[in-house]
């Protein structure tokens, strides 16, 4: 399971809950959970969780974010990549679906390019938004507009899954349809 999230460590509290909470769902269904090996934040928050539950966590993580102290030292396992890209590719590649927490541009951009390597055919796990407090309703009225004016297919609105909190994450995962490649275009 790969969860994007923020490292920001000046986040309110309800969002570090939820990801403390999502963290300790995942372990208590036997998920591994693959992440950005951050110490801080809802990384930190979910990785000493889903850790404290039981569970095993993956943390992957470029090389200059070790040099620079941001890697959490008691993950399960930590791989090391030469550079952001390397980072994103291994993290899809070790999963079987995607979460998204709250997050700043980084966990945007994550997002976004896990919503599109799906639309692509390049990953074909579920993903599921966690809009906790109504964080993401901007970016899913955007993406709504986008359909709506015809930049993405309104079909393509079934690559992922809204979520309100973190229990109902992992209920949608188990219920929600693969969608295979004729569908996507």
């Amino acid at each position: 399971m790969c969860v994007y999230c923020a490292s920001s460590g000046d986040v309110a509290a309800e969002y570090v809950a939820e990801a403390r909470r999502l963290g300790s769902l995942l372990a208590s269904k036997g998920c591994t959970m693959v992440c950005g090996a951050g110490r801080t934040g809802l990384m930190g928050a979910l990785a000493d969780a889903g850790m404290g539950a039981g569970g095993r966590v993956v943390g992957v993580i470029p090389q200059f974010m070790v040099d620079r102290g941001w890697c959490h030292a008691g993950l399960s396992e930590t791989i090391v990549t030469a550079d952001m890209h390397e980072r994103k590719q291994t993290m899809a590649r070790l999963a079987d679906a995607a979460i998204a927490l709250p997050g700043g541009v980084g966990t945007l951009e994550e997002l976004l390019e896990i919503i599109t390597w799906k639309q692509l055919g390049l990953f074909d796990g579920p993903i599921i938004i966690v809009n906790t407090s109504g964080y993401y309703n901007p970016l899913i009225e955007m993406l709504g507009r986008a359909a709506a004016e015809r930049f993405m297919k309104r079909q393509h609105a079934m690559l992922w899954a809204v979520a309100a909190d973190a229990s109902e994450a992992i209920e949608l995962l188990d219920s929600m349809p693969d969608i295979t490649a004729e569908q996507k275009y």
